[in-house]
């Protein structure tokens, strides 16, 4: 039987043996903690604290800003010390909330466990913007407007994605192992929105000991299935999963729902769970330290707000000095040149590599030998894109199509000539989106 899968992609080295045995650990952190206001797409979250107030962890202290948006809550109780730009580890100055932790860790009230069988789904929709909920794989998606199409009826499946195809992260693998009961339950809230659709736990074929606990929990359960995917990078994008599981194809003008899906991550389907049945917000996520250059790689349960630097300390430190630093992985994040940053709602992975291979590497002429084309996904020709984005033809970028472009990097790694393709291309395509926005 064929695995799973999509046309082109990669099979760059893994790294996940690094930290994948290693549990989650619980840390607190100490002093302040940042909470930017927009750490989602959207409209960023307003005040609703202003300086010298005393917050509880899980007190909201940013409303939404609108629709598309979502709220912020504290993670630890403390003193609002003050409200200004701070940096974040893509290097921008947002505005956000800092609290002082006291230390005490109070907690504000929450909601009565509520039985989500009981619950309408304007109920759900409610609980999951109240409690900030927001896409953790990486995007930021606010989840509660993934959870409002137009018509709930037509969407056909609500897909967990649980490929964690990036090399080097391990904190979706641990959250499946270890808490799988509170994924499956929070995909069946999520099946409880849309009463047409089937629920898809996707994992990628390198965690057999994660489809086997899986399948198990729900063999009993014939609205939910687990689908093994072939290992290969990029298996847990968006589009690329849509197609492996359904066969359906969604281009840059489409939504996942205008095929019939809505797609999840692990993290948020977590979260949506413990929002509906525990009354909690969201304050905090699963964070994997790793790399040659860290020296106890770890995966840990992180207080949102909680700065890169303690969690390097957490981990050990670093052994001797890394050439780069990269808040994600490798082949999706970007490298950072400050570790006192916050952690924010898509906060996935800090990785410490001791050799910086890409900035070594000196680029040349393009030989045409078409690999990039073999390897992309979105079934572009990405070398000459890349020439169209150096030569600011705006027009031939978009008549070969450079939207459909998902910005994997596969084209980059894989080219001979070590071109920077996929930075030319994601450049220009960040050109075009500010356009369209005027």
């Amino acid at each position: 039987m064929a695995k799973l899968t999509f046309k082109g992609g990669i099979h760059p080295y893994e790294g996940k043996e690094m930290s994948a045995s290693r549990a989650i650990r619980d840390i607190l952190p100490g002093g302040e903690l940042v909470y930017p206001l927009s750490q989602h797409i959207g409209a960023p979250a307003k005040p609703i604290v202003a300086r010298g107030d005393r917050v509880l962890a899980g007190q909201m202290i940013a409303e939404s800003g609108g629709f598309v948006s979502a709220p912020v809550h504290a993670s630890v109780s403390g003193t609002v010390k003050t409200i200004e730009p701070r940096r974040v580890a893509a290097g921008d100055m947002v505005m956000s909330i800092v609290v002082e932790n006291d230390g005490l860790y109070e907690e504000a009230e929450v909601q009565p466990r509520r039985d989500p069988e009981k619950l309408g789904c304007e109920e759900i929709v409610s609980m999951i913007r109240d409690a900030g909920i927001v896409g953790m794989g990486g995007a930021g998606f606010p989840t509660h407007v993934k959870a409002s199409p137009k018509e709930p009826e037509k969407i056909e499946y609500m897909i967990a994605n649980c490929a964690e195809c990036e090399p080097y992260l391990t904190s979706d693998y641990r959250r499946m192992l270890e808490e799988p009961e509170k994924l499956v339950g929070g995909l069946k809230i999520m099946l409880r929105l849309f009463p047409n659709a089937h629920g898809i736990l996707a994992v990628e074929d390198n965690k057999p000991d994660c489809i086997s606990l899986l399948r198990n929990l729900v063999r009993d359960e014939p609205g939910i299935s687990v689908k093994a995917l072939k290992t290969k990078y990029p298996q847990g994008g968006e589009r690329q999963l849509i197609y492996a599981v359904t066969g359906r194809r969604i281009n840059s003008a489409m939504l996942p729902a205008d095929a019939g899906c809505v797609v999840n991550n692990v993290d948020t389907i977590v979260a949506v769970y413990r929002a509906v049945t525990e009354g909690r917000p969201l304050t905090e996520r699963i964070v994997t330290v790793t790399g040659d250059g860290v020296r106890n790689p770890a995966n840990f349960r992180v207080r949102i707000g909680t700065s890169y630097q303690e969690l390097l300390e957490a981990a050990g430190g670093l052994m001797g000095k890394p050439e780069k630093i990269i808040c994600g992985g490798p082949m999706m994040g970007f490298a950072m040149f400050d570790l006192n940053v916050p952690t924010t709602k898509n906060s996935t992975a800090l990785l410490a590599l001791s050799r910086d291979e890409v900035s070594a590497m000196e680029p040349g002429p393009c030989i045409n030998c078409g690999r990039c084309v073999e390897v992309c996904p979105g079934r572009v020709i990405p070398s000459r894109l890349a020439d169209y984005a150096e030569h600011n033809d705006e027009k031939a970028f978009l008549e070969n199509y450079g939207m459909e472009c998902c910005e994997c990097g596969c084209c980059s790694f894989i080219c001979p000539a070590k071109r920077h393709l996929t930075q030319q291309i994601k450049s220009m395509r960040k050109i075009l989106l500010a356009k369209r926005k005027k």
